[in-house]
């Protein structure tokens, strides 16, 4: 019982779990039939590698396995973005709203060069459940008089680097989330001139609401933290100004 408990724990047994779901997921989605899916129930079972684990899946439609969130995230699905083969993502892909609006969200595979275009209306591009190629996704904005608002989940490697003109173009990291070196990264560059661009970090199902909540409960745990040590610190320096045998 005992190693049943912690073999989840270990990165196979994450690896296990998350295989047999998508398993599930492909199943009720009609992908595969019973025999079919059975046998690789079977296989995940019996599987000694987290390459044995990733074979089952690479033939199926947004093949690869989800990648490994940072920790500390909890996804509401207990999935996140998924990584496709290079070959299967488009070169270029446009997202452009002029005097409206245009949004990304769900399930949904950007090009391996993204260009968002905002004048005098929104974007929203969500990369929370996105089907990602390997390596570096390019997304390049152009927001004037509009705004553009980017949505990624824990543990994507993000960069940016953009310029606001009478502007603002703005990346808020969550400093508790290690990104996975092996994950895709997402490289988010470009130009906000009289407009905004808001980077963000949302758990899957999160809304920007509860984000906030999530980040001032976070920030408050650490201030604890940071003073709990500042008082054993100063406990310690008091015992040893006083001494040995003091009674205190």
């Amino acid at each position: 019982m005992i190693e049943e408990d912690a073999e989840p724990r270990t990165p196979l047994g994450q690896t296990r779990q998350v295989t047999i779901d998508a398993l599930c997921e492909h199943f009720a989605n009609d992908v595969m039939g019973m025999e079919e899916f059975e046998r690789r129930i079977d296989v995940a079972h019996q599987a000694a590698s987290v390459e044995e684990l990733r074979e089952l899946l690479r033939d199926l439609p947004g093949g690869g396995l989800p990648v490994r969130m940072g920790a500390g995230a909890q996804p509401a699905s207990g999935r996140g973005y998924s990584v496709i083969p290079a070959d299967q993502v488009r070169q270029t892909g446009y997202a452009v709203a002029i005097l409206g609006g245009t949004r990304r969200r769900g399930r949904w595979t950007p090009a391996r060069v993204n260009h968002a275009i905002a004048f005098c209306g929104g974007a929203e591009l969500d990369f929370r459940e996105a089907v990602l190629g390997p390596g570096v996704t390019e997304l390049r904005i152009y927001a004037m008089w509009g705004g553009v608002d980017v949505i990624v989940p824990p543990g994507l490697n993000v960069e940016s680097r953009g310029i606001g003109i009478m502007g603002g173009f703005d990346h808020v990291a969550d400093n508790d989330v290690t990104a996975d070196p092996t994950a895709p990264t997402l490289r988010i560059s470009g130009v906000a001139l009289m407009g905004g661009v808001d980077i963000t970090v949302r758990h899957p199902g999160e809304s920007a609401r509860d984000a906030r909540q999530r980040r001032r409960q976070e920030r408050r745990e650490r201030l604890r933290e940071i003073q709990d040590g500042t008082r054993e610190i100063g406990e310690e320096a008091k015992r040893r100004i006083r001494g040995p045998g003091s009674g205190i």
